[in-house]
């Protein structure tokens, strides 16, 4: 049987990147969410448990083994090469569960979805490169209301991500996300449009 074609699916904080990928499920496409993955694996890959103690100290976990992300986080947000250090550790273990994930996949292709496809420079390993955006006011309000959280907060980690233009160049197909029905409507149409004229 042919492999499914990996499209990517990316966009920045408060695009809406989950609600597209809800819909894409509902029309049966299978997704790989690689966050919640690389979460799932530094929390119960016993190897990678290891090396992250032995980079980062004992104190990445707490008593329980639960991982301590506050601390990590503090860690390798406020040095680039830590934060180097850490991604070198875990990206390795998800591209591994991935490639075992995909290779029990029989749809005619799957979502691999990924805040940071461009800023990692991952593009050239996906059939196709979806984008979802949203106007920057949008997305702020979007991330206040999860987050709970002010607006200059949300600008501030907005302006740490790469710019929505240079991502808009380097996609294939851009969704933009703003009405819900509108949202389904045009997610349906890009579905026939993969299966036809990319598959």
């Amino acid at each position: 049987m042919k492999k499914p074609l990996v499209v990517g699916i990316t966009g920045g904080i408060g695009s809406g990147k989950t609600t597209v990928v809800e819909i894409f499920k509902k029309l049966n496409v299978p997704v790989y969410i690689a966050d919640k993955k690389a979460k799932s694996l530094m929390q119960n890959d016993s190897n990678l448990i290891k090396r992250i103690k032995k980079s980062f100290g004992d104190q990445s976990y707490d008593i329980n083994g639960n991982l301590n992300s506050t601390y990590l986080s503090n860690i390798v947000f406020n040095d680039s090469k830590k934060l180097a250090s850490l991604n070198s550790i875990v990206h390795p273990a998800v591209r591994k569960d991935f490639q075992s994930w995909l290779s029990q996949q029989r749809a005619k292709y799957i979502l691999y979805e990924s805040a940071l496809i461009f800023e990692h420079e991952q593009q050239d390993k996906f059939d196709c490169i979806i984008l979802v955006t949203a106007p920057r006011e949008v997305r702020i309000k979007r991330v206040q209301k999860r987050d709970n959280c002010s607006a200059n907060d949300v600008i501030k980690r907005i302006d740490n991500q790469m710019d929505e233009k240079i991502k808009i160049k380097k996609a294939d197909i851009i969704i933009e996300n703003i009405k819900y029905k509108e949202l389904s409507q045009k997610i349906s149409s890009i579905n026939y449009k993969i299966l036809t004229k990319l598959y």
